[in-house]
């Protein structure tokens, strides 16, 4: 390999990206909820059978106008992982939820489902499932339980798209598109992007209408362009979530090329997976699990590795080599802003991997040749540590 450094990402252009944008700008409109919104908008109802999708500037803008339309009021209580980004608590947090944190699985960062329902209290509103790596939550267990306890299920599918959930009976769904609502990231981290970006898709009939309201700002503007009312004005609370014309119009040379990306995504995570998990278990360190019920969308592939110090080794050990991999998220319920106001419980599966899980880089520009040396630096660090241990033990 040559001596530049192997980056964490690096995002992806089709190649229609400025031409579409450029073709906004000679349009004449590049404020929101133009012709490549629209576009968008219908790729996605079209493809996934997503029955109302709103692009917004970030999915943290989607999961904010969840809050929104849930209704949550200071007091109500909203259970979501500790295990996730700052955003996913923080849209609760400013319409002053008091969350509960649940841990992570043993066999997956994701939810615990099982510990869901020992959380709800008179004050629960909803339940925010976060489908970690794009890998699906049991969402049939998710949905018996928010039935049971009339709560709302909001999907922060961030990470999931192109991804499934298969229920019990075999049907098959896309994620965000079976709670109630559903939030979705197209930040240049994710498989499909617009350097920043997102989506809100509403799956409740209940709440379509208000949603496009919150929106525009809290105004029916956009049933003014639609020509169902003969002015438009002020009808509730809202924001300017939806994104310029610019960020669509890029999006939308993303999705032309969905099928070429998760082609080649898929395909890296498969070498990985193929050329690592067994290697890597000689040290104890674990590989990605993905439930029967999920599909995987090669959003990411991370490695668990048996301690603190054994990832800090191996991070350093990469370093050196000119990889860069990262750890992912710290616990929330530990954080310095969030500390004190947990309930005290401990969720030793979040801090587990807090402290352990390792992400190494995964791109659709990743070239063989560099992928092949990720390995090999890999199984050269689980050979060295074997051999360490081997010496020790006999010595």
């Amino acid at each position: 390999m040559s001596n530049q450094q192997i980056p964490f990402n690096k995002p992806f252009l089709t190649g229609k990206e400025t031409e579409y944008i450029e073709d906004a700008v000679m349009f004449g409109k590049i404020s929101g909820n133009g012709d490549f919104t629209k576009k968008c908008h219908a790729f996605f109802q079209e493809r996934y059978n997503f029955s109302k999708t709103l692009l917004t500037t970030s999915c943290t803008d989607a999961l904010e106008m969840s809050a929104i339309l849930v209704d949550i009021q200071p007091g109500d209580e909203v259970i979501m992982p500790a295990y996730t980004f700052v955003s996913t608590a923080n849209a609760f947090i400013l319409r002053g939820a008091n969350i509960r944190f649940v841990d992570s699985r043993e066999d997956h960062p994701g939810m615990d489902e099982d510990l869901i329902e020992e959380l709800i209290t008179p004050k629960t509103k909803a339940i925010v499932v976060v489908h970690y790596a794009g890998i699906s939550c049991d969402m049939q267990k998710i949905l018996d339980i928010a039935d049971k306890h009339d709560l709302y299920v909001i999907e922060d599918a961030a990470q999931a798209i192109e991804s499934y959930y298969t229920f019990p009976d075999g049907t098959r769904k896309p994620l965000g598109s079976i709670g109630h609502l559903g939030c979705f990231s197209f930040h240049e981290t994710k498989n499909i992007i617009a350097g920043e970006g997102g989506m809100l898709v509403v799956n409740d009939e209940e709440l379509r209408s208000r949603a496009e309201i919150i929106w525009e700002k809290g105004t029916n503007r956009s049933a003014f362009f639609r020509g169902e009312v003969d002015k438009y004005g002020w009808k509730d609370i809202g924001s300017s979530f939806l994104p310029s014309e610019l960020t669509s119009a890029f999006l939308f040379a993303q999705l032309e090329n969905i099928e070429k990306i998760q082609s080649r995504r898929k395909l890296i995570w498969q070498r990985y997976n193929g050329a690592l998990s067994e290697r890597v278990s000689e040290l104890n360190i674990q590989s990605p699990f993905v439930p029967a019920y999920s599909t995987n969308n090669a959003h990411m592939f991370y490695l668990v590795t048996e301690s603190y110090e054994q990832r800090t080794e191996l991070l350093s050990y990469l370093k050196e080599k000119k990889i860069l991999a990262v750890f992912h998220y710290l616990s929330l319920h530990k954080s310095d802003f969030f500390a004190d106001k947990h309930d005290g419980r401990d969720l030793p599966m979040s801090d587990r991997y807090s402290d352990r899980l390792l992400r190494l880089p995964l791109y659709y520009d990743l070239t063989d040749a560099q992928q092949n040396y990720i390995i090999r630096s890999i199984k050269r660090f689980v050979e060295e540590k074997i051999s360490d241990k081997y010496f020790l033990q006999s010595a």
